[in-house]
């Protein structure tokens, strides 16, 4: 079964009685624009994606028919998460991380990345109390995925306000 677009998601659609299937996912697998798996039940989905950027949620509806549904499901996974204080906190942690260009997720007022030892130790010894646990990590920041470079402008929103705002001060 090849799979080029998500037909909906299963917080937005009633199952009707229809049977859920789940293809499991890893958090760094929801980014990849082409794969191939099998379903909780074996069923091989092979997913093709034509645009770039599209990414799988947790719930996504890849296949329906009048028994099944094929949805996804984000496995949990080692995780470091930190319980921001504040929102200086949180902008500066935020920034630490993203400067690192490591993954970086917020759900329910924390912010998480796949655990990684060093990283770890580095949060904890500059005061920011993290913790390791196993969570679903589902809320992807987009700024960490999208390929960049350093001084060259390219085509983020982060890089559009650096162009607007350059061009005005040459005004």
């Amino acid at each position: 079964m090849i799979i080029n677009e998500i037909s909906g998601n299963l917080s937005e659609r009633p199952l009707h009685g229809k049977t859920v299937d789940y293809l499991d996912l890893e958090w760094y697998e929801t980014t990849k624009r082409i794969q191939r798996k099998n379903t909780v039940q074996g069923q091989e989905i092979a997913i093709k994606f034509l645009r770039e950027g599209q990414r799988l949620r947790e719930g996504d509806i890849l296949f329906e028919n009048q028994e099944k549904i094929v949805a996804v499901n984000v496995l949990e996974t080692d995780a470091i998460v930190i319980t921001p204080k504040s929102m200086l906190e949180m902008g500066t942690v935020c920034y630490e991380i993203g400067n690192k260009h490591i993954p970086l997720f917020i759900q329910d007022g924390e912010v998480l990345l796949p655990f990684e030892m060093p990283m770890f130790r580095w949060l904890d010894a500059a005061g920011y109390q993290p913790e390791k646990t196993k969570k679903k990590l589902l809320n992807l920041l987009k700024s960490n995925v999208e390929p960049h470079g350093h001084g060259s402008l390219g085509s983020s929103l982060f890089t559009k306000i650096l162009k607007m705002a350059s061009s005005k001060d040459d005004e």
